[in-house]
């Protein structure tokens, strides 16, 4: 669910040129080239010549699922500590060449993989590579960098503790996941971050930042055997392959509404209320993206906040998702509401996911979804290191090197039936995780399952 935010160092004269839109870059027309290098790594490459500019990035199956037990947050510091610098490169030396061609490096580490990158001037194409090169094969994981990163993460997590919503959002994760490889928020705990050693960075370089499962997509201003021929040449070394990690049981929410409130002086609630979802490569993915914008993913257009937020003001914020990965994630329905009406808001929502899975969709609601939902995935495309991104999700999630073409199609297949279908074996308004963190004096939010079944408004 808490996805690590990408920690480039970037210089503003790339920055500003890496915003241009590549509006000659339609997704019906995306060409992907893929081959294999000699170390075992994927190589997919889209030639965008409309500006003099590359980007590189490669996945590793080193993602914050990968953390060990107790050991919460290591991925993450692991990836943080990469880009300080080379062994014959300090980490203010490195920011300098970096910064002197106006390019930008580094690695980040999400949910499910790890993503290494580069974006440069074509003419800086070559320096910058091997910058990237080095930081991925000779790192400097200096004991003096890696403790500061540490105080970092740990210093960060704490800030954010003081955020009610992020406080729901990790207390809601371990409850739905509990030991899973999604159980976890991706910086970690401040404690277990603390306990975190130089060597168990180490280690998790070591055994993680393998090219021979690797994926390296590379968007720009360059030719498919040019790209080759430099990856060949200057990401010699990181041999060998990542073992394929097990697959979690299925999540399993027992019948009720499982609540868990957290007192906090706060003016409004933050509440998070969901159930198991789905893996990226379920095939009702397509069907669940169109209900999951009816519902509430699709801002003020979607029922929740029309409902709850509109016509009866018991919301400053109401949304849904579903957060498939690698292995099955999350439903979650986020909302804001005054302490007072936190029950009166809860009720409301669980309203909604009855209704939706009694009755058909209107026409309109059909129709608007799926042409927001195909209308706007030519915008996620428009730059290269969005094209760049998408190659790799492409690859690693298995969707096939046509997806850009299929996904218009797949949307626009969906029916109110699908809709209706995948409503009632995905929503559990009967079966949920609530947490609540609110002025639990005010809110006296309900924790009886019978208490909440005899009030919640049945369909209408």
């Amino acid at each position: 669910m808490s996805g690590a935010a990408t920690r480039m160092k970037t210089f503003a004269g790339v920055a500003a040129i890496a915003a241009l839109v590549f509006a000659a870059t339609p997704s019906h027309a995306l060409d992907i080239k893929k081959m294999t290098l000699s170390n075992g790594a994927t190589l997919l490459v889209s030639e965008q010549h409309q500006l003099p500019m590359v980007t590189v990035m490669v996945e590793f199956d080193a993602g914050t699922r990968r953390d060990p037990k107790g050991k919460e947050g290591l991925a993450e510091l692991t990836a943080r500590c990469l880009s300080q610098g080379t062994k014959d490169l300090t980490a203010p030396e490195f920011d300098q060449k970096v910064d002197f061609m106006g390019s930008s490096v580094g690695v980040s580490a999400g949910r499910d993989y790890s993503t290494a990158g580069m974006t440069s001037l074509k003419k800086y194409q070559g320096e910058t590579l091997q910058l990237l090169s080095g930081i991925l094969t000779e790192p400097g994981l200096r004991d003096a960098d890696i403790e500061r990163k540490r105080a970092d993460q740990i210093a960060q997590i704490k800030a954010a503790e003081e955020e009610p919503g992020y406080t729901a959002d990790v207390e809601f994760t371990k409850d739905l996941f509990g030991d899973a490889p999604y159980g976890h928020p991706g910086a970690g705990y401040a404690d277990s971050v603390a306990k975190l050693t130089n060597d168990d960075v180490r280690g998790f370089y070591h055994d993680y930042y393998k090219l021979g499962s690797a994926i390296i997509a590379v968007a720009g201003d360059v030719t498919a055997d040019e790209v080759k021929a430099s990856l060949e040449k200057a990401l010699t070394g990181l041999s060998g392959s990542v073992s394929p990690q097990p697959e979690p049981p299925p999540i399993t929410v027992p019948a009720g509404l499982h609540v868990k409130l957290i007192d906090r002086n706060v003016m409004q609630a933050n509440i998070i209320m969901g159930s198991g979802g789905v893996e990226r490569s379920n095939p009702d993915f397509y069907r669940l993206k169109v209900m999951n914008y009816i519902l509430g993913g699709g801002g003020f257009s979607s029922r929740l906040v029309k409902i709850v937020r509109s016509a009866h003001g018991l919301a400053y914020s109401v949304n849904s998702g579903f957060e498939p990965g690698k292995f099955q994630g999350a439903f979650t329905i986020g909302l804001q509401t005054k302490n007072e009406s936190s029950n009166e808001a809860i009720d409301l929502v669980l309203q909604q996911l009855r209704e939706i899975q009694e009755k058909p969709v209107s026409d309109a609601e059909l129709d608007g979804a799926k042409k927001f939902l195909i209308g706007s995935f030519p915008l996620g495309l428009e730059r290269q290191n969005a094209i760049a991104s998408f190659m790799i999700q492409v690859e690693f999630y298995g969707l096939g090197l046509d997806y850009a073409d299929q996904y218009p199609k797949l949307i626009g297949s969906v029916t109110k039936d699908d809709v209706l279908e995948v409503a009632k074996k995905y929503l559990h308004p009967d079966a949920m995780i609530v947490v609540a963190v609110a002025n639990q004096s005010e809110a006296k939010i309900k924790t009886s399952d019978l208490e909440k079944a005899a009030d919640a408004p049945s369909a209408q």
